[in-house]
C-alpha cells in the first residue's frame, strides 16, 4: 500500500506493518493526519472517533461492537483496504449543561457514585417524553456499544444503524423498560436529588450531573470503518 497508515493504540502493530512494507505513522492524540488509520482496542477507536478528522478506520481487535481484525491479519487487512466495504458508525454528541460538548463513539453513562445509592432519571426525545426511572443509573449505547454493558444490563444488540438503546443500571421496578431511540435528538435528565451522579463518556470520566440537570444527545458526524475478508463478524 502507497499511502501512510496512521497507528493508534499498540507500538507493536505499527512494527508489524512496517515489517511488512507499510508507510506507518505512530500516534494517539492527536489522531495522525492520515487517509487510513488503524485502531487497536476499544479505547483507541474512542480516540478516532473524538478526533477531528474523517479517516478510514481498520479496527483491530476492538470487541463485538465493530467489524475488527486480529492482530495476526493486520498486514493483510491494511493492504486489502482497495476492495474494503464500508460501514458507517454514528457518534454521540453529548452537551451539559454549560454548553461544553463532547464525543463518544460506544456509550454515554449517568451513574450515582456512591455505592447502594440511588437515583431518579427522564428520557426524552424530541418528540415526546419517554420514560421516568429510579435506578443506579442509566446507559445510551450506540449500536457499536450496544453489545458492551448495555446487553449486560439487559439492553438488546442493534444492527449497524442510527440508533442507540435506552437502558436503567439496576432499575428500583422488577420489570424495567428498555428503549431503541434515533441517536439525533436524546435527553437524559437527573430528576432526583440523592445521590452524586456521575457522566462517563466510554467509560472515561467526564463530570458530575446535578439535580434537574442533564446531557442532551446528537449526532456527530460518524466513523467510517473499513470492512474487509479478515474483519469478524459482529455477532460471532
Amino acid at each position: 500500500m502507497e499511502h501512510t497508515v496512521g497507528v493508534v493504540g499498540d507500538a507493536a502493530v505499527a512494527d508489524r506493518l512496517q515489517e511488512a512494507g507499510v508507510a506507518v505513522e505512530l500516534g494517539g492524540d492527536p489522531v495522525p493526519a492520515t487517509d487510513h488509520v488503524v485502531a487497536v482496542g476499544e479505547a483507541a477507536v474512542s480516540t478516532v472517533a473524538r478526533a477531528e478528522a474523517d479517516p478510514l478506520v481498520v479496527p483491530v481487535d476492538a470487541g463485538r461492537g465493530v467489524r475488527s481484525v486480529p492482530r495476526t491479519a493486520v498486514a493483510d487487512a491494511v493492504t486489502s483496504l482497495g476492495d474494503a466495504r464500508v460501514e458507517s458508525h454514528p457518534v454521540l454528541a453529548v452537551e451539559v449543561a454549560d454548553g461544553t460538548v463532547e464525543r463518544a463513539f460506544w456509550d454515554v453513562t449517568l451513574v450515582t457514585a456512591d455505592a447502594a445509592r440511588i437515583s431518579e432519571f427522564a428520557i426524552d426525545s424530541a418528540a415526546d417524553h419517554i420514560g421516568q426511572f429510579r435506578a443506579d443509573g442509566v446507559v445510551v449505547a450506540t449500536a457499536a456499544g450496544s453489545p458492551g454493558y448495555a446487553h449486560r444490563v439487559g439492553g438488546p444488540i442493534l444492527a449497524p444503524s442510527a440508533q442507540a438503546v435506552v437502558a436503567p443500571i439496576a432499575p428500583f421496578a422488577t420489570d424495567p423498560d428498555h428503549w431503541v431511540l434515533p441517536v439525533d435528538d436524546i435527553g437524559v435528565t437527573v430528576a432526583r436529588d440523592e445521590a452524586t451522579v456521575e457522566l462517563l463518556l466510554d467509560d472515561r470520566p467526564s463530570r458530575t450531573v446535578a439535580c434537574d440537570e442533564g446531557v442532551a444527545i446528537s449526532a456527530a458526524p460518524p466513523v467510517r470503518i473499513a470492512v474487509v475478508s479478515q474483519s469478524r463478524s459482529r455477532f460471532g
